[in-house]
């Protein structure tokens, strides 16, 4: 009777292993409409203390086989289906939406500004509960785009980057990647505007789009515009910030004109050293009224010097000793 008995109790639990072996335990996923997928891992609830691999603490108590039911937050709020475990005491709360609804990272293509990304990672970081801005800022889905007025006027991003909450939308660039720009001067070296160090200084506002527009220009604008106040002159004036004119090197990095080399015919040659007249000098006071900053067409004679032209604007031994007369000064003989 004993020999009996142990061998029931054996085949019992043989049984039930083979029972629990047969169950499939699949992981569910569920297609929401506007909130992502959520998918249920009956492995990783089974394995929770409180279930101690116990079917049962969900079926069909919560959860009955065979009726199919579609459960709302609102539901689970009120302790139906997740809710019944989610309330933030037996398990983490329903509010923590991102723990069972994948969220992505949003990219928004910005034709003029690049693109701005938007994520749900970093501002979950700093507020966990999703219904800070869903659906009361944003629906769980596709949303229409808003516009930086609209975003002034505190809706969407502007209901939180008002400068007091967040930072303000008026820092552009936390969003926006603001570029370096270079613009390839032939003859006079490459400028790189630089935006961040500009950021530091001014507001994007202060030039976009009262100056400049969003997108590149075409348009180049001259110095001669910059000293009419267009462009950078309208700050370059020497009453903000370092004017423009005379100040060559400071955005002309690069800038190393070299010595011209002149070699004539019938006299010894004559080499202008841009580095000698730069001590005395700005490149403003030959460029471009006496000079343009690329290689001249046609040379001046001693005749049109001796007139004021070319080298004789300032070789008139007033500026600079004349140049008549003084021809071994710039004729080297080699």
């Amino acid at each position: 009777m004993r020999h009996h008995l142990i061998l029931s109790i054996i085949l019992t639990f043989l049984v039930s292993g083979m029972i629990a072996q047969a169950v499939d335990l699949k992981d569910i996923t569920f297609a929401t409409e506007n909130a992502g997928k959520v998918v249920f891992s009956h492995k990783n609830h089974i394995r929770q203390k409180q279930m101690a691999n116990n079917c049962k603490a969900c079926h069909d108590t919560i959860y009955p086989f065979k009726q199919k039911a579609t459960y709302t937050m609102a539901d689970m709020d009120k302790g139906k289906s997740c809710g019944a475990c989610h309330n933030g005491k037996d398990a983490f709360a329903l509010k923590d939406c991102a723990r069972c609804h994948q969220v992505k990272e949003i990219t928004y293509a910005v034709k003029d500004t690049g693109a701005t990304r938007f994520s749900h990672r970093k501002h979950l970081a700093a507020n966990p509960d999703c219904n800070a801005c869903h659906p009361a800022l944003f629906a769980a889905g596709h949303n229409k785009r808003a516009t930086m007025a609209e975003m002034q006027q505190g809706k969407s991003c502007g209901a939180c980057h008002n400068g007091k909450t967040a930072f303000s939308i008026d820092k552009c660039a936390s969003c926006h990647p603001a570029r370096d720009q270079k613009f390839a001067v032939k003859g006079a070296g490459n400028v790189i505007f630089s935006h961040a160090d500009h950021a530091n200084h001014f507001q994007c506002g202060s030039c976009h789009s009262k100056l400049y527009a969003t997108g590149r220009s075409k348009t180049r604008v001259t110095m001669s515009a910059m000293e009419k106040g267009k462009s950078c002159g309208a700050c370059h004036n020497s009453a903000k910030v370092f004017t423009v004119a005379g100040n060559c090197d400071r955005c002309h990095k690069g800038l190393k004109p070299k010595d011209i080399a002149f070699r004539l015919k019938d006299t010894a040659p004559v080499t202008f050293s841009h580095s000698f007249h730069s001590q005395t000098f700005k490149c403003l006071d030959c460029h471009t009224k006496i000079f343009p900053y690329k290689a001249v067409i046609g040379k001046a004679t001693m005749a049109d010097m001796e007139k004021g032209k070319s080298c004789g604007a300032c070789h008139n031994d007033k500026e600079a000793f004349g140049v008549k007369a003084n021809c071994a000064s710039c004729h080297k003989a080699t």
